[in-house]
């Protein structure tokens, strides 16, 4: 066979657009496909936790029927690498975790199956569970992603600064600034003890500035730092400026390294209506300010945000301290499971999901 190339003749007008369409619609069947492969074997595991868990409930069948049942179904599908006895038991829990197949279709089955033991082992309460889930889907979160995410509490922290928005802003906009914004502000990353001071802390945030838009979350853009504006002569200059992308708006943020005080609004306040005067385009929502503190009086922030008509919120910001201890359980580690749906190596002829379990690594 020859290896020359096909000479081929010069595309028809439309053909390139006409193309584009055509890859766009296949790499979207290959992804329905794939999804529905996933959801077909979150399914087949639920059913099969489910009945270990009826049986065990109703026949009083021990826990040496796990492995019974591991070695036969092996010996069955031996191409299929999903059913250990380690893995059996992510079924029973996962069952357990989720009796309704409802949330089963509709949620956590779009999860890989990866997903799902992190939300097992990592989280006790079944709503914690589901919320986590649902923000997953939403924002594409990998199974690692989700995993620090659950690990720096980040849907119990959202939402959660103190802020004027609610009069400041129109709806819906309001809600969905209040939303943007958490509260404390996780900085480990940044290595740095509580001695630290504001421009070191504003120094480290600029230079790892990828994990702090992370910590920020979705929609911030970095804009600059100790960005230089000139008001009728005179020179100021913010800490942080950023650009939110769905709020369409700039948002000034000023690090002080102590307790939060009502004066330090007075500043931030200068800023914003600055930015809004000689950054802002017509078209972009007024300006949001955030004030990052060590510490604050939940009620004096309060105070000093009423009476302020521009869009202004109040969170505290955590240097290194020890991340919440991993919840102990007696199931297998995600990694022993992964081990064994995966294999040491996976070769690059590999079967589909439902053979070889490509989904195993979530």
């Amino acid at each position: 066979m020859s290896d020359k190339p096909v000479r081929l003749t010069a595309p028809p007008e439309g053909y390139a657009d006409w193309l584009a369409d055509l890859k766009a619609r296949i790499h979207s069947a290959q992804q329905r496909a794939t999804l529905a492969v996933n959801r077909e074997l979150v399914l087949l595991y639920w059913q099969i936790g489910r009945d270990i868990l009826a049986r065990q409930a109703e026949q009083g069948w021990g826990a040496k029927v796990i492995e019974r049942l591991a070695q036969d179904l092996r010996s069955a599908f031996p191409e299929m690498k999903g059913f250990s006895r380690a893995n059996l038991m992510y079924m029973r829990a996962f069952a357990e975790a989720w009796p309704d197949a409802e949330i089963v279709q509709q949620a956590v089955g779009q999860l890989p199956w990866g997903h799902n033991l992190v939300l097992l082992t990592r989280l006790k309460d079944a709503q914690q569970r589901l919320a986590y889930a649902q923000s997953a889907i939403v924002h594409g979160w990998s199974r690692n992603m989700l995993d620090i995410h659950i690990e720096t509490r980040l849907l119990e922290r959202t939402g959660q600064a103190i802020t004027n928005f609610e009069t400041s802003l129109p709806k819906p906009q309001s809600d969905l600034a209040r939303e943007s914004l958490k509260d404390p502000y996780r900085l480990d990353f940044l290595g740095l003890g509580h001695e630290a001071g504001e421009r070191e802390i504003e120094s480290a945030l600029v230079k790892h500035v990828t994990e702090f838009l992370l910590e920020l979350g979705a929609g911030f853009a970095f804009v600059g730092r100790q960005v230089l504006l000139d008001v009728g002569g005179d020179e100021f200059f913010i800490d942080l400026l950023f650009y939110h992308l769905k709020l369409r708006c700039y948002v000034v943020i000023e690090l002080k390294g102590g307790k939060f005080k009502p004066e330090h609004l007075g500043q931030l306040s200068f800023y914003l209506t600055a930015v809004d005067e000689q950054v802002k385009h017509p078209q972009d929502n007024p300006t949001i300010g955030l004030l990052l503190c060590r510490s604050k009086n939940k009620v004096v922030a309060e105070y000093a945000l009423r009476t302020n008509a521009q869009p202004l919120g109040v969170a505290e910001y955590k240097l290194l301290e020890s991340l919440p201890a991993e919840l102990q359980t007696s199931l297998p580690s995600i990694e022993q499971i992964e081990r064994e749906l995966t294999g040491d190596a996976c070769p690059s002829n590999a079967p589909s999901p439902l053979a070889g379990e490509g989904w195993g690594e979530g």
